[in-house]
């Protein structure tokens, strides 16, 4: 039964479904899968602590709650980029002086 590989623990990985036993979510997983375009088998191989039935658990929990995980991911992304556009870039702050240095001693 995959819901044995599945877990949800307040306060742990923020309450989200994760993977039992870790602290790997089933974002993480759906991400790699999805985005990075990873196969269970490449997961495992990155991630060896994890067994190709924990994998294929995070999957199917996806497809059971995928209004759940698809908000979830949207809510990290939100998060992101708030804290992005309120946290100055150290390098475009070097950018910029080194610009302005060369402006003025140009």
């Amino acid at each position: 039964m995959a819901i044995e590989h599945i877990e949800k623990t307040p306060g742990v990985c923020g309450g989200q479904a994760r993977i039992a036993g870790h602290r790997i979510r089933v974002v993480d997983v759906v991400i790699w899968h999805e985005r990075c375009g990873w196969t269970p088998d490449e997961i495992i191989a990155r991630y060896p602590q994890l067994t190709l039935a924990q994998v294929y658990a995070a999957l199917s929990y996806y497809w059971d709650h995928v209004d759940e995980i698809r908000q979830a991911i949207a809510d990290e992304e939100a998060l992101v980029e708030r804290v992005r556009s309120q946290t100055p870039s150290r390098l475009a702050k070097k950018i910029g002086r080194a610009r302005e240095d060369s402006v003025s001693s140009g």
